[in-house]
């Protein structure tokens, strides 16, 4: 049996994956904390490990690192963080979905990067991987909402925010739906799956089952590999497939309790986060084998959508869980000049924005940021893919 060295991790971000990350590796013995990057000063609330861990110095955090796992909610410090790593020769395995669609594909270029397993995305990814492994065909890679709120009010995110122990952010972007847009955006892109409209589909349903045969059928109408989701209060809080078989093979599965088919669902009724990080690490820093990516040639982002109208002189200093403004994944072909909501950071607003309005460049002033050169350079990239058919 081979056997490894203790794997060094560096975390970066002190949120409740952080947190429950660096707790998480501190009960294994393969695996130890090389060192916690935070900008947060003094000591972190709720970090149960010991606060020497912490630095101020991505430099520092790399020297002693096999390898980076970045959760952070920022997808601008993100990219910096991973660029930095990548001079260290480092892996960088992130649970960011954030990051991942905004400059996850330029970042792939620079050096070996990948989503963990354990957020939808990542576990969406390893049931594909399953799946495919037994000749399943994938028609839909679906998301299970229980809620959703396009704009709900301060005090009841604010309420939610503090019982759960999340930022306000984080709830937000939770309940309007922009975190399952992000990630149903980058399912799509590393799986070169495509979506039914803009703001995808969003199944209202009493029953994962009913739901998941909605979006099989549409799949199958509009001729596509679908990423999409169900609303339904009753489903198991986690992920599902609907795939095709060999009808050669109906009869096998059928005895095997999937039923008569054409379409057959798999799901994962639970994601656990930071607790199905651990086995990526290993993966990846064994393999370098990537779980998943944005795809170098992404089809599809995260357009900024105003839930309100905006005048024209508003700051908005986050566009992820903002009260101004949600993400809602489009097509990138026609939406060329779109504004990421992920760019949306300390943005200034040039010209009045009405409900329902999808921001463009002429509309904000965007600081110049790493984030945002990838972000350039992967749509003229893509430009230029795309001029070549």
């Amino acid at each position: 049996m081979t056997t490894y060295p203790i794997i060094r991790v560096g975390i970066v971000g002190t949120g409740c994956i952080g947190r429950g990350l660096a707790l998480l590796l501190s009960k294994r013995n393969d695996m130890k904390i090389a060192g916690i990057l935070t900008r947060r000063k003094g000591n972190i609330p709720g970090l149960e490990v010991d606060q020497s861990l912490l630095t101020h110095e991505p430099e520092r955090l790399m020297e002693n690192s096999d390898i980076i796992v970045i959760s952070t909610g920022d997808p601008l410090y993100s990219t910096e963080i991973a660029t930095i790593a990548f001079t260290f020769n480092l892996p960088v395995v992130t649970m960011d979905a954030d990051t991942q669609v905004l400059s996850g594909s330029w970042l792939s270029q620079k050096g070996q990067i990948t989503e963990a397993e354990g957020d939808q995305p990542g576990c969406l990814a390893a049931l594909h991987n399953e799946i495919i492994e037994m000749g399943f065909t994938p028609l839909v890679y679906g998301n299970i909402k229980g809620f959703l709120n396009q704009n709900p009010p301060v005090e009841e995110m604010t309420y939610w925010a503090e019982k759960q122990g999340f930022t306000l952010n984080s709830v937000t972007s939770f309940t309007d739906g922009t975190k399952l847009q992000i990630e149903q955006c980058l399912v799509a892109n590393g799986f070169n799956a495509q979506i039914a409209k803009q703001g995808l589909i969003g199944e209202r349903v009493s029953n994962l089952d009913d739901g998941a045969k909605a979006l099989a059928a549409e799949a199958i109408k509009q001729n596509k590999v679908l990423s999409d989701y169900i609303i339904s209060p009753q489903a198991p809080p986690g992920v599902f497939i609907v795939a095709t078989h060999h009808p050669e093979l109906a009869k096998g599965l059928k005895t095997y309790k999937m039923g008569d088919g054409p379409f057959y669902l798999h799901y994962k009724p639970i994601h656990l986060c930071y607790f199905e990080i651990p086995k990526t690490i290993k993966q990846f820093y064994i393999t370098r084998n990537v779980l998943l990516d944005n795809g170098k040639n992404p089809t599809t982002g995260v357009a900024t959508i105003a839930k309100k109208e905006i005048a024209p002189g508003t700051i908005i200093d986050k566009g992820i869980g903002s009260f101004f403004v949600r993400g809602e994944v489009v097509e990138l072909e026609g939406n060329e000049t779109m504004v990421p909501i992920g760019l949306m950071e300390h943005v200034h607003i040039k010209r009045k924005l009405e409900p329902g309005q999808m921001v463009t460049f002429d509309d904000v002033e965007v600081p110049e940021s790493m984030a945002l050169n990838a972000w350039n350079e992967t749509m003229a990239a893509r430009a230029i893919i795309t001029a070549r058919f």
